[in-house]
């Protein structure tokens, strides 16, 4: 199979490529106005399984069905953009791949000329090739995740997506372009069952992507994008009431002045963005920081067939380097589908029915991308009546041990045990460790831990020895939200829960003195686990200061009471 990249050197035909590269039925055309840059990526992936070949390629020729005809490939992917630039004839290369008879993808962000691609469903169908635009993050990815949550209900009612990229991840000059572009600029959208508009950029919202079980990404601002979902969506979920998509970029400084920027443009202080964007492009590749981690949550609200409205939430967590290739992914799982005998039907059109989320997962599993559902009902009592940890956990729950699980029910109200204590040995983590009434140092120390339930925490009373201390857990909310927030008189902190071999890990991720935010990486910190040990639950306690050292250890296990 022949695929002709245009763009192919560029941020998302690069990723593809590098994508397909380890198929060997692939011939890779890796085009563009660049021959030098197409033939340095070919020298790179030499000795990968599919033939890499550098083309001179100009979109804005007009011998362009001659270059179409010259080459033939069996499918054109345009990976070039910035489709919302595309003023003059923007459907030339879709019209010279009907004029050939050649199927069509490309990474379209821009709403009108996704939208408008259905114009030549007639003559792509007559052709029998298919034409799919948008077949990227958005709307693919999004419409292909709406989908699956949708599954069960009978009405959706509202649809909530946003995109966070790692802020390392390398954003390219077309993409700021785009985004500089609409900033500020009107943007339509359906808001209370009504097409309205609101201004790009200049809505807000937070949100927490935690796939359960997962350490999730630090509370983040996403702003309102004008992006092909909010004119696709609607399509095909007629009666929805409301639909709001974003971005979540970081360092949250950079973000809030973007914010500012936006502004500026709707009160007409300022034309456009446009003129700025490789300012911006230098700006967000140079001053970045952070958790090089990026993520994607798309949540829809809705009625399953008993009338109950339900919540459901999707989220998708990537470490490193492998979110900048998620983009990329919806094309390579059409080309890996096609080599399996899945062609698309025929017709031009948004590339929303194309995939199903199984399709995703499956090129997930390759790198390191996590994804998981939360689920909720609001108008019963069916999370409140979970036990705290499960609420927090979803469907990691179940990936607890038996004895664990028990541990953390609603039915125990006291366990026993013993436990092995080591406190710090500096003058400060002894005055903490008096302070807040850590145990002494000891072996083979009487545990006692007594539980009080109640509908919004717990409160937790450890005895070790004579010595007693109590912390009380809540669920977080807000810049908190899917955190265990323990408090320990004035301070509180945010605790992820994750779950990996059976081992339940509490891990800071944010924590107050008196309800005022401190910076994360002064926060104590240490390994902190409960196991399972031959059927009984077991725990692992280690807190350090970066500055401190080590203030207490105490391990042990532990046994319900009748």
């Amino acid at each position: 199979m022949k695929i002709l990249i245009l763009g192919g050197y560029g941020t998302f035909g690069s990723r593809l490529v590098r994508l397909l590269a380890n198929e060997s039925q692939l011939t890779l055309l890796i085009a563009g106005r660049s021959i030098k840059h197409a033939e340095d990526l070919c020298n790179k992936l030499h000795g990968y399984a599919a033939t890499t070949c550098a083309l001179h390629f100009d979109r804005d020729n007009s011998d362009i069905e001659k270059q179409l005809r010259f080459i033939q490939p069996d499918l054109l992917v345009d990976a070039s953009g910035p489709f919302q630039s595309y003023i003059k004839d923007p459907y030339r290369v879709i019209k010279a791949c009907l004029t050939t008879s050649i199927n069509y993808l490309d990474f379209a962000d821009g709403s009108t000329f996704v939208q408008g691609v259905t114009q030549f469903d007639a003559q792509a169908k007559e052709n029998n090739i298919y034409v799919l635009s948008g077949a990227s993050t958005c709307p693919l990815l999004t419409a292909t995740v709406v989908r699956h949550l949708a599954k069960g209900l009978t009405r959706i009612h509202s649809i909530k997506s946003g995109i966070a990229p790692s802020p390392y991840a390398g954003v390219g000059v077309n993409v700021i372009r785009a985004i500089a572009s609409y900033s500020g600029q009107r943007v339509a959208l359906i808001r209370r069952s009504q097409q309205t508009f609101s201004y790009a950029l200049t809505e807000t919202m937070r949100y927490t992507i935690c796939p359960p079980g997962h350490l999730p990404l630090f509370n983040r601002r996403f702003s309102l994008v004008d992006v092909p979902d909010l004119k696709i969506l609607p399509d095909l979920w007629p009666n929805i009431d409301s639909i709001w998509i974003g971005a979540g970029t970081v360092p949250e400084t950079l973000h809030r002045a973007l914010n500012g920027l936006a502004w500026l443009v709707r009160w007409r202080l300022i034309p456009s963005l446009t003129p700025f964007a490789p300012l911006f492009h230098w700006v967000t590749n140079v001053v970045r920081w952070g958790e090089h981690r990026g993520g994607m949550f798309v949540a829809i609200e809705g009625n399953d067939r008993d009338g109950q409205k339900q919540e459901r939430s999707w989220h998708l967590l990537a470490e490193g380097d492998a979110g900048p290739f998620i983009p990329s992914m919806g094309i390579e799982a059409i080309v890996r589908r096609v080599l399996d005998g899945k062609k698309p039907a025929s017709g031009a059109r948004a590339a929303t029915m194309d995939l199903e989320l199984d399709d995703y997962e499956k090129i997930f599993q390759n790198h390191a991308i996590y994804t998981g559902q939360c689920e909720s009902r609001k108008t019963n009592d069916f999370s409140e009546s979970q036990p705290l940890y499960q609420q927090l956990l979803g469907q990691a729950w179940n990936h607890l041990p038996p004895s664990l699980q028990t541990l953390h029910s609603k039915n125990i109200v006291k366990v026993v045990g013993v436990a092995q204590i080591e406190r710090g040995t500096s003058i400060i983590s002894r005055c903490i460790t008096m302070l807040v009434g850590f145990p002494k140092s000891g072996k083979n120390v009487p545990v006692q831990v007594v539980f009080q339930r109640e509908t919004n925490g717990e409160l937790w009373t450890r005895t070790f020895a004579d010595k007693s201390f109590s912390s009380w857990h809540t669920k977080g909310s807000g810049h908190s939200d899917r955190l265990l927030m323990e408090r320990f008189g004035p301070f509180t902190f945010g605790l992820a829960l994750v779950v990996t071999a059976g081992k339940l890990h509490f891990i800071v991720r944010s924590w107050t003195l008196f309800g005022i935010r401190l910076p994360v990486f002064l926060a104590p910190h240490g390994d902190f686990y409960e196991f399972d040990h031959d059927g009984r639950p077991c725990f692992h306690v280690e807190i350090k200061h970066i500055l401190i050292g080590l203030i207490v250890r105490y391990h042990g296990w532990l046994v319900p009471t009748v």
